[in-house]
């Protein structure tokens, strides 16, 4: 089966290979995401990676291809923080952060032909409280710019989370167990015969 990933993330490559994804394509296509503020975090992530899903579609002309789209988002108190346009807006958000728990939503789309399913996970993460020095320092290693939030868990921002509720996978980008779930539902076996006996 051709499977698609309609991400440019190098996270998102990465999770799926380790579930034993090993053979797809990137597709990057433009999709429009404009969104209505005034919806919940969740809708707001499926209707955009619904968008993307259905542009990756078009794009590859393959009714047979499997098309894996996402959207991951972060909210505090309901307020959406994207990836920073500078510095000094991801020094906004850090301070933000610092010492709060906020919300990371992700959007999964699922589709091959006229099928398509779209599911969401949301976890709540605690950051505890931040120094200016901290903040800056993490700021200075370059690794907020292209993040939602102007944090990667996986790297050195992990040294501020006190707690995780909910998958931690969906912090990164992609919740693996909700997608694993999805993917076996269009038939894609992530455990060969051999492994299963």
């Amino acid at each position: 089966m051709r499977i698609i990933l309609a991400s440019q993330s190098p996270r998102r490559r990465q999770l799926l290979g380790q579930i034993g994804v090993e053979y797809f394509e990137i597709l990057v296509p433009e999709a429009d995401e404009s969104y209505d503020p005034a919806l919940p975090p969740e809708e707001i992530v499926a209707s955009i990676c619904r968008k993307k899903a259905k542009a990756a579609g078009a794009l590859a002309d393959d009714p047979g291809a499997l098309i894996i789209a996402a959207d991951t988002m972060v909210f505090l108190g309901g307020l959406r923080l994207g990836k920073p346009r500078d510095q000094v807006d991801a020094y906004t958000m850090l301070s933000a952060l610092s010492g709060r728990t906020h919300q990371v939503c992700t959007g999964v789309s699922v589709c091959r032909g006229e099928r398509m399913e779209t599911r969401t996970e949301t976890t709540a993460v605690t950051f505890r409280e931040l120094t200016q020095d901290e903040i800056w320092g993490y700021i200075r290693t370059g690794d907020p710019m292209d993040k939602a939030g102007a944090y990667g868990v996986q790297g050195r921002a992990a040294l501020f989370v006190t707690g995780i509720q909910g998958d931690y996978f969906n912090v990164m980008g992609l919740p693996l167990c909700l997608l694993g779930r999805m993917l076996e539902e269009f038939g894609v076996k992530l455990f060969s015969e051999e492994e299963t006996k």
